[in-house]
């Protein structure tokens, strides 16, 4: 296996030395971001998603995760980040003025909850598509329970600008047609994001501690933790405790073999594991005194129940299987998945992080990308592991092919590896925004206490607050910054006629004349 170095890649040296390097720039991004609806005295809403937000099942941009109560809001993508961010915030303040006081928690990791049955699963009307929503997330109780799923993160959504494709195919002399190149050059991207991802939990990781009532479901798993306060659990070095085995990374899917050597070869492995029966999941049952438990007792309900760190994606047509869709269009974009919120930050997310994933995220494409084996998968997923719980421990040693190297080494190395990539997306600007976010991250590298992981750590021992006080404060103060500001009246009419247009939407597909749900799914699974 291969990792990253100082010296420009091939792919890089071809695009400079014919003066294309431009062509790198301006790909699209789009952010999707989960938060926990929380009222004043910081427990999760047991409000229903606010009619005036419009239909969680139909609207483009204000939708629900699992509950009820998380909301997701997702911005259409942009070349320039600033519109993504920007966005962002116009869609919180619309938010805001309508959540009638209640919060989103700032925190990725839950705060009052009080066990599984205090988590309301989302709803999405009595259509069939809705329905099949509502109990993919019953099956995911079932299986995993509901308190890793109040669990809120964001997502960044990057796609590779499109005058740059015909550049490289031609460039390489490549014999696939552009769609097969694209396919592998996205799936190459990913297998580098794959070695070095865990610098996303060092570097942005905000859940070093958890609160104790998160373990009310699960209680055995207290153990693995430290006593931080009476309310409080945590890791002293830990960066992301999200991405930990307590968060996303289930034990249930660990012997998963998902293929990201080539696009068929993922398509295969992840519809192999939708329709291979699980014998933990038979026992669950698929219908239940006539209730749906799950859509179906496989390793996989369907695609979105794998986590993975980052997905291949292409937009998907209304009922169609996300795998079909890759299958018959190739892939449009990237779905990095390892972010945590930034409990900081009024909107979860500032410029400077964006600006240094997309830098990351084109790296990894421009270097070289050998394939993954069992093994390679086995390390990668140990080293992120060993980052979410232990990544600013002094001289913790990350497995780099056959040797160990030190964390900040390696670090270090990926940064300057970037540089060439952040100049390019500079583009002539004088501020020199890549570089200044290259740089920043930097001083990370070198000092671990300005992690956002060692500043809440810090923040909870100066003012002696167990987490869940801690995060609910800071959630107010976001709920201040946007409760002082108002959105202009053209923004929000924009909003409130999506919301309008979603709700008729879905009340036009209620309407219809439904099938039978066990025809539909069988219907809906049969895709080929």
């Amino acid at each position: 296996m291969t990792y990253f170095t100082n010296k420009l890649s091939k792919r890089l040296d071809q695009l400079l030395e014919h003066d294309r390097q431009h062509l790198l720039c301006e790909g699209f991004k789009g952010i999707e971001k989960e938060s926990l609806r929380i009222g004043q005295d910081g427990h999760i809403a047991k409000t229903a998603h606010p009619s005036a937000l419009g239909s969680a099942l139909t609207h483009p941009t204000i939708t629900t995760d699992y509950s009820e109560a998380l909301i997701e809001l997702i911005t259409p993508p942009f070349a320039n980040i600033r519109d993504s961010l920007d966005y962002l915030q116009h869609i919180h303040q619309f938010v805001y003025d309508h959540l009638n006081g209640e919060m989103l928690l700032g925190a990725s990791m839950p705060c009052g909850i009080d066990g599984d049955e205090s988590i309301p699963i989302a709803e999405y009307g009595s259509s069939n598509i809705g329905r099949m929503k509502h109990v993919y997330r019953h099956g995911l109780w079932h299986r995993y329970g509901r308190t890793m799923q109040a669990i809120a993160g964001i997502h960044f959504n990057y796609s590779v600008p499109e005058p740059l494709w015909p550049v490289l195919h031609q460039q390489e002399n490549s014999p696939l047609n552009i769609e097969q190149f694209r396919a592998e050059a996205y799936f190459g991207l990913i297998r580098n994001f794959q070695r070095v991802g865990w610098l996303i939990l060092y570097l942005f990781g905000a859940s070093p501690a958890i609160c104790k009532n998160f373990f009310k479901s699960r209680p055995e798993l207290m153990t693995q933790f430290e006593e931080f306060d009476a309310g409080t659990l945590y890791h002293p070095y830990a960066t992301s405790l999200r991405m930990s085995d307590i968060g996303y990374k289930s034990k249930n899917q660990a012997n998963l073999k998902i293929d990201y050597n080539s696009l068929t070869g993922y398509v295969d492995s992840l519809s192999k594991a939708i329709e291979t029966p699980y014998p933990d999941y038979e026992k669950i049952g698929v219908i239940v005194d006539d209730q749906y438990k799950q859509l179906n007792c496989n390793i996989l309900q369907i695609e979105n129940e794998f986590y993975s760190t980052i997905r291949p994606k292409q937009i998907i047509n209304s009922g169609e299987k996300p795998t079909l869709a890759l299958k018959k269009r190739g892939v449009r974009y990237i779905e990095m998945r390892s972010l945590d919120l930034d409990l900081f930050n009024p909107i979860g997310i500032d410029e400077d992080k964006a600006r240094f994933i997309e830098a990351l995220l084109l790296t990894c494409l421009v270097k070289d990308s050998p394939q993954i084996s069992d093994l390679d998968h086995q390390v990668n997923n140990a080293n992120q592991l060993a980052v979410a719980n232990l990544g600013r421990k002094p001289g913790l040693l990350l497995d780099r092919g056959e040797e160990k190297v030190l964390l900040t080494d390696w670090a270090s190395e990926i940064l300057e590896a970037m540089r060439p990539v952040c100049e390019i997306l500079d583009n002539g600007d004088d501020n020199k925004p890549y570089t200044a976010a290259l740089a920043k991250q930097q001083s990370l590298v070198e000092n671990p206490n300005l992690t956002a992981s060692a500043r809440i750590l810090a923040s909870l021992s100066e003012t002696r607050q167990p987490f869940s006080r801690y995060a609910i404060n800071k959630s107010a103060e976001h709920a201040q910054y946007f409760r002082q500001a108002s959105l202009d009246d053209k923004l929000t009419q924009e909003f409130t006629e999506m919301a309008a247009s979603s709700l008729a939407k879905q009340k036009e597909l209620e309407s219809k004349e439904q099938i039978p749900f066990d025809e539909f799914l069988t219907h809906y699974f049969s895709q080929t």
